[in-house]
């Protein structure tokens, strides 16, 4: 894949993110974030949690390119909306932060909890989350990134750069808020954004890939768990279905490199300790183990054994409970 060329300085942001405070400022102020304790060296294996935060009622013509030309008829279909933690007792790394109450309303998704309350459940403030991968920039995955000031966020180059250039005409701001793009502008300038190319070790046993397709950078997280891999394909494949029937998702910049991350998503779930997590599929739900407690309704162990979430001054990855599921 190729990498993007440099990027320019990035303009100054000049207004403040929808629902975001100064308090949620307050540490991306002055030095850049650093990684925290423990992030150079191997913590206990990863838990792998998917949070299901968000819902609407869609159909299979509004969600498949070019349904017609399967000759079926349309249905409709339900689209759930996850974001994804990893944790160990080193660190918490939040995959995507969820859409923002206000970019939510504003598409009219239905908020089954929010995403910051779900955290709470879970024992994470997000005051403690010290890095966030972002694997795109559409609404639904940034939304409340601003709520994270003393976490650093990584993202993929290609996504940044389309973003903060060419990506502004109201045809592709359909999917992104204004004031989430300059929040990673802002970042930008603070230091406090990575940008990476290509394929990427984020830490011990987590490892980025850019595979574009629904968007220019669109990034897919592998994570080592001891006995599985677990592989959050985010929106790379909203549905299961898109790679099993070889059909692309509506919103695509690229359908060939889509379709060659259907072909690299079926490889890696051919290799029985890999276990492929949709990114908006109902049916993750149902294929992995409801978690207990306060989140048993909207969140499901991918992969690890539970843990609690590590003390405020580490910076933490978590243990995935082994669950072997088809693509």
């Amino acid at each position: 894949m190729v990498a993007a060329g440099p990027l320019g300085t990035a303009p100054a942001a000049s207004a403040r993110q929808p629902g975001c405070s100064e308090h949620d400022r307050a540490g991306l102020a002055g030095e850049p974030v650093t990684e925290g304790p423990g992030s150079t060296r191997d913590g206990s294996p990863w838990e792998v949690l998917a949070v299901r935060y968000g819902t609407r009622n869609t159909t299979r013509a509004a969600v498949f390119l070019d349904y017609a030309i399967y000759g079926e008829p349309d249905a409709p279909l339900i689209m759930d909306y996850y974001f994804w933690v990893l944790r160990n007792d080193l660190e918490v790394i939040l995959v995507d932060t969820g859409f923002s109450e206000q970019g939510g309303a504003r598409r009219g998704r239905i908020t089954v909890v929010p995403p910051l309350q779900a955290l709470r459940e879970l024992g994470i403030e997000p005051d403690d989350v010290r890095l966030v991968i972002v694997t795109h920039a559409h609404y639904d995955h940034i939304g409340n990134l601003c709520h994270f000031p003393n976490a650093q966020a990584v993202l993929s180059r290609r996504e940044y750069t389309f973003w903060t250039g060419p990506g502004d005409k109201p045809i592709f701001m359909s999917v992104a808020e204004t004031g989430e793009i300059e929040e990673l502008r802002r970042r930008h300038e603070l230091g406090t954004l990575r940008l990476v190319d290509d394929k990427h070790s984020l830490r011990p046993g987590v490892t980025l890939v850019d595979v574009g397709g629904h968007t220019p950078g669109q990034l897919v997280v592998l994570v080592e768990t001891g006995r599985l891999r677990v592989v959050l394909a985010s929106d790379a494949l909203h549905y299961y279905e898109e790679a099993e029937r070889d059909r692309p998702f509506a919103i695509a910049s690229n359908v060939p490199e889509m379709y060659d991350a259907y072909a690299w998503l079926r490889e890696l779930a051919d290799d029985d300790r890999t276990v492929v997590v949709a990114g908006h599929d109902p049916d993750v739900m149902r294929r992995f183990p409801r978690q207990s407690g306060p989140v048993a309704g909207h969140a499901v162990r991918i992969a690890g054994e539970r843990r609690l979430p590590p003390p405020p001054t580490a910076t933490a990855l978590r243990r995935p409970a082994d669950t072997r599921t088809p693509l």
